[in-house]
């Protein structure tokens, strides 16, 4: 009887190990983890790190409206899921029209039907829902564009365009955002 019930305590104790393990293990959430990085020619990089939700939902397997709906027009989102956005800079980058010191920071934006704000937060490591809109760096606006098909899982690119340039692709669903980031 005392080995059963050994056995039982020990059975136990695998089980929720496998459960916390699980749940530290990023790559099994309904959204995994992301990451894009581009270097210049001068080897400075720019790094963002997400999480990657998909328009299919993960509990029923049904499609979901996603900008309008899911994330709605005019409001802040995480960009992405789980925790919010890290976008880190070996270098002064002009994001558009905005200037970003070297550093870590929070990428943040505000979609539109036409055009989105992209919103830089001095504010990091917290969950993504958590918006301070006093720890804003700055803002700047972008065109919107429809992707020439639907994507899936939303997706982050850092694309070298130059010595000193690279777009920042965001796209999901029928939803293409491409933002200019020029070394300063």
């Amino acid at each position: 009887m005392r080995k059963l019930a050994v056995l039982g305590i020990v059975s136990l104790f695998a089980f929720v190990s496998v459960l916390l393990y699980a749940q530290q293990d990023k790559s099994k959430r309904p959204s995994p983890p992301g990451t894009a990085s581009v270097s210049f020619a001068d080897g400075k990089k720019v790094t963002i790190d997400y999480s990657r939700p998909k328009v299919n939902d993960p509990k029923s397997g049904q499609p979901r409206k996603i900008f309008g709906q899911l994330v709605p027009y005019d409001k802040v989102w995480r960009t992405g899921a789980n925790e919010a956005t890290s976008f880190v800079t070996d270098t002064d980058v002009m994001i558009n029209d905005l200037h970003v010191p070297a550093g870590k920071y929070t990428l943040y934006t505000v979609p539109g039907q036409n055009e989105w704000t992209i919103v830089v937060n001095k504010q990091t490591g917290q969950w993504g829902t958590e918006y301070d809109e006093k720890q804003d760096l700055g803002r700047t606006k972008v065109k919107a564009d429809k992707t020439s098909s639907p994507v899936e899982q939303f997706t982050i690119d850092l694309n070298k365009a130059g010595d000193k340039k690279a777009n920042m692709d965001l796209t999901w669903e029928n939803t293409k955002v491409s933002v200019p980031i020029t070394e300063h």
